[in-house]
């Protein structure tokens, strides 16, 4: 196996990852709309680019194992701890006259209170460590065989805790319960969708990585 060219896409992964990741974060107050014709969905715009990281922890836990998934998933949060931070300390400068984007626009944007920023960062490490686990436990079960299986039910179980438990911290006691219960199930209903339709790209990209790699189906890369 070419140790340089496992390393590479370890890393690409890891990069395009911590890159929705952070998006996430950014882009979760904005709440929308999305119409498929047979339901119109309220969602947090930040749902957008999730569905991006479980693909990319379940190629990531196919090809490199639970140990190097987890790293990955533990850097994305200290990453978006990181630019958290690093927004909150902006806040506490004044923009001069003339600033393209003056002080209440930027608080208006990225001025999270306490509820988002535990609410994304809670949901998070418990949704994506639960995706790893389930995951493998599948893997395990079915002795590699059935990835479509692995990738649904870890993903679609994650999403679920994920979506819960955001939607509480950030609403509860703000919101009407039906309110809530309805931001979850339309959250839940969408990035289940989404997990049915990255199946098919999990495929693509496992089996393309494993021909770079040469690696046969169910191998993990051991060491790099």
């Amino acid at each position: 196996m070419n140790t340089e060219k496992s390393k590479k896409i370890y890393l690409y992964l890891a990069a395009i990852f911590i890159a929705a990741l952070v998006v996430c974060n950014l882009i979760a107050n904005k709440f929308i709309t999305i119409d498929l014709g047979f339901k119109t969905f309220v969602i947090s715009a930040g749902v957008l680019p999730y569905p991006i990281t479980f693909l990319i922890t379940d190629i990531l836990s196919e090809i490199y194992g639970k140990k190097k998934t987890a790293r990955i998933v533990w850097a994305g949060f200290g990453a978006s701890l990181f630019v958290l931070g690093v927004l909150l300390l902006a806040q506490q400068f004044t923009a001069i006259e003339g600033s393209p984007v003056d002080d209440d626009t930027f608080n208006k944007v990225f001025g999270n209170s306490w509820r988002v920023i535990f609410a994304s960062m809670t949901a998070y490490l418990c949704a994506q460590l639960i995706d790893v686990r389930i995951y493998h436990f599948w893997k395990e079960k079915t002795a590699g065989k059935h990835l479509w299986l692995r990738n649904n039910f870890s993903t679609v179980f994650s999403q679920l805790v994920d979506t819960t438990l955001v939607v509480c911290v950030l609403f509860l006691g703000i919101r009407s319960n039906s309110e809530i219960i309805q931001f979850i199930l339309d959250g839940c209903l969408f990035k289940m969708l989404c997990a049915f339709i990255d199946t098919p790209l999990l495929y693509a990209s496992t089996s393309l990585i494993r021909k770079k790699l040469g690696l046969k189906f169910g191998e993990e890369v051991k060491e790099f």
